[in-house]
């Protein structure tokens, strides 16, 4: 066993995560968001996107309009939800903020009721993650199998480990 060869495989692995956490950090700047890629969890949004397809975000338009599609999360909640916007009004009281409500695609009715603090409307400088400009369909399935499986968790960060001690380069 070669001390060196073994150092230089345990910094590529670490040089290859830095790089991707790099890449998602300067991603999060350029599109202003602290989220700039999700994955649907849900059918809601069908037949606009599946689930499983992941999602690029912008959030450097000053307003969103009626049928783009956001993502937005609600106090207490983890997990970010994508919807079309439905409506929009600018509030007289709070210098012109827009307000924006939401509704699924394949829901019957709006997000009125997934919103916190018995909200009518999100805010679009506070609630909103960002505006969808971008997706790769079904690609965010290893995501969702990885997050609803915890053997899959330790079976692929087990077969990473393997692969990178094993690997010759």
């Amino acid at each position: 066993m070669n001390i060196r060869a073994e150092l230089a495989k345990f910094l590529n692995l670490c040089f290859v995560f830095s790089s991707a956490y790099m890449f998602w950090q300067t991603y999060s700047i350029v599109a202003d968001t602290h989220s700039p890629i999700v994955v649907v969890l849900s059918g809601s949004m069908e037949p606009a996107f599946q689930r499983g397809d992941i999602l690029f975000l912008w959030n450097r338009n000053k307003y969103s309009n009626v049928g783009d599609i956001v993502v937005y999360e609600v106090e207490d909640k983890q997990i970010p939800i994508v919807h079309r916007v439905l409506r929009e009004h600018h509030s007289v009281k709070d210098n012109g903020k827009q307000l924006l409500l939401t509704k699924g695609d394949n829901n019957a009715g709006n997000d009125i009721p997934l919103y916190a603090g018995k909200k009518t409307y999100l805010n679009k400088n506070k609630d909103i993650v960002g505006t969808v400009k971008g997706y790769l369909p079904q690609l965010g399935y290893v995501t969702i199998w990885v997050a609803e499986n915890k053997y899959a968790k330790f079976a692929l960060l087990g077969f990473l480990a393997i692969t990178s001690l094993l690997g010759d380069e």
